[in-house]
């Protein structure tokens, strides 16, 4: 019962304090790590950036995996209960509730109250597009998609690799996803980011999905689970990842509105326009969705426990 424990402990974490300060968080750790360590590997030739990418990959995630399970074992035979409350901060560190809620809610304030350049200007940390000259709808729209794929990179996943292989599982997702944030991408770490870009698509395959499934069961509420399962089934391939698609499929049928990335993909095309009611109702979606996820992973924990004692 101590993981079921730890499992309950980390939500409440989350949910009552949000997440630790960037210099007590173990995220903002890898990503330091990880620019200062890609800085070097922009110097060598594309194969040698990807096979520097390689290296780097497997170094950063055995530099943060292999000292939390020497840690965590350390505490647990000092005492559980300092156990159980070191682990479900770690665990916690992995993945965020209030942290999208609060971010998605920030940029529906700001759209609300017409701060467009200061709306732009924050959504560049939750996407991976130029935000300069995006309009309301566009703003809207990004700020939907975020909510979308962070119900798996943010929550779902973390959690997934939680229950398949405890706290350094949820450590090790978090550094390869966070190396693809930073680096998987075209451009200039199109060599440097390609495996940790891989591998990321590799760890997100089966959570996404289950992601994709929690959003339609939310929807359900709302009495639109049928149009957001038509959509993900109709729309998922339109992304360039094999992943994000069936969450942003998902959410766009679920609102029925139009989500747009220019150049890239429109998922609902002739849905409404995105707003910033959109934005609450997507937030609401996510939240219930959450809450099936925690109530499938504390069950799961339940009946493990029950069969192995």
């Amino acid at each position: 019962m101590e993981i079921l424990a730890l499992t309950a402990l980390a939500v409440i974490i989350d949910l009552a304090l949000g997440d630790q300060p960037n210099a007590l968080h173990p995220v903002a750790w890898m990503g330091k790590v990880i620019s200062l360590l890609g800085k070097g590997g922009l110097k060598l030739k594309p194969a040698g950036q990807f096979v520097y990418g390689i290296a780097m990959t497997l170094f950063i995630t055995a530099l943060f995996v292999v000292p939390v399970c020497f840690f965590i074992l350390y505490v647990w035979r000092f005492n559980v209960i300092a156990g159980i409350i070191v682990s479900a901060l770690l665990f916690k560190s992995t993945f965020t509730i209030s942290g999208l809620r609060r971010a998605a809610l920030q940029i529906k304030n700001l759209l609300h109250d017409k701060n467009l350049d200061e709306t732009r200007f924050e959504l560049r940390t939750l996407v991976s597009r130029d935000t300069s000259k995006l309009s309301e709808p566009l703003m809207a729209s990004a700020a939907v998609e975020s909510v979308a794929e962070g119900t798996c990179d943010s929550l779902v996943a973390p959690m997934f690799y939680f229950l398949l292989l405890g706290v350094p599982g949820a450590i090790g997702y978090r550094v390869v996803n966070t190396m693809d944030a930073m680096i998987g991408y075209h451009g200039k770490y199109e060599y440097l980011g390609k495996f940790a870009a891989r591998l990321d698509d590799v760890l997100n395959y089966i959570p996404a999905r289950l992601a994709a499934l929690l959003l339609i069961k939310a929807a359900a509420f709302y009495k639109s689970g049928r149009r957001a399962w038509q959509t993900a089934r109709r729309e998922h391939v339109k992304t360039e990842s094999p992943n994000a698609g069936w969450t942003i499929a998902a959410m766009a049928g679920a609102l029925d509105t139009r989500l747009e990335k220019v150049g890239h993909y429109i998922f609902q095309e002739n849905g409404a326009a995105p707003s910033i009611k959109t934005i609450d109702s997507a937030v609401k979606i996510f939240l219930t969705a959450a809450s099936i996820w925690i109530v499938i992973c504390l069950l799961e924990e339940v009946i493990r426990f029950v069969i192995t004692t």
